[in-house]
């Protein structure tokens, strides 16, 4: 892997958003700065040195609110649809080696830090991912009964943008539509099951860099 390779950004925002209420994708919903969700991810990757350009996949009814100068991609009914769709169309559109950014439109506050770890990161993986550590303690439950506790220093929460050599999560999706059922919840699932030979190497997260679920998310 080298740092000469481009940076493809794919900003998620096919979801509906029902939790938060409203009449429209929490991605077209406003921030109190006055932006969307979707331009301020829009436009925190475009302050990002190693981004080269950036693609949205959008439901098929608010694609004509994709800003210009992005790519925009219809979405399909399931998360790993949309990355699937959204690395499809990269394949066709690059003829050289990139990187992929994927990464949910509703995480807005994602940092300049987190995203020059990323890229620094890419220069010698081909798969990275985002975590902070859990903090809660966990239980593992059966009936309703807590049924074992397990070390929490064990396990981290996923977050995004994850990002991949294109031919390492094109690879990964591959194999995954031959079986033709997919489990996973998120990309790096997608590679942790069908690739399971390639590392996925962890940029530590900020707790600020979360998803937009409830009403009370939309506050920084």
């Amino acid at each position: 892997m080298t740092a000469s390779f481009q940076n493809i950004a794919i900003l998620l925002a096919g979801g509906e958003g029902k939790r938060v209420g409203g009449d429209i994708p929490k991605q077209l919903r406003t921030l109190p700065d006055g932006r969307t969700v979707l331009q301020t991810c829009i436009d925190t990757f475009r302050l990002c040195p190693a981004i080269d350009d950036i693609w949205v996949v959008m439901h098929r009814d608010w694609l004509s609110y994709v800003p210009a100068g992005v790519h925009a991609i219809e979405g399909g009914k399931e998360r790993w649809e949309s990355s699937f769709r959204a690395i499809q169309a990269i394949c066709e559109h690059y003829q050289e080696d990139v990187n992929v950014w994927i990464h949910d439109a509703a995480r807005p506050f994602v940092s300049q830090r987190i995203l020059a770890d990323i890229a620094a990161a890419l220069e010698n993986h081909d798969a990275v991912t985002v975590a902070v550590p859990v903090t809660d303690t966990l239980y593992r439950t059966e009936d309703g009964h807590v049924r074992e506790i397990p070390d929490r220093k064990d396990f981290m929460r996923g977050q995004t943008p994850q990002a991949f050599h294109l031919g390492t999560i094109a690879e990964a999706f591959r194999k995954a539509m031959e079986e033709g059922q997919i489990a996973a919840t998120d990309d790096v699932g997608i590679v942790h099951r069908y690739m399971p030979d390639v590392p996925v190497f962890i940029v530590p997260g900020e707790e600020r860099n979360r998803k937009i679920t409830y009403q009370e998310d939309f506050k920084p």
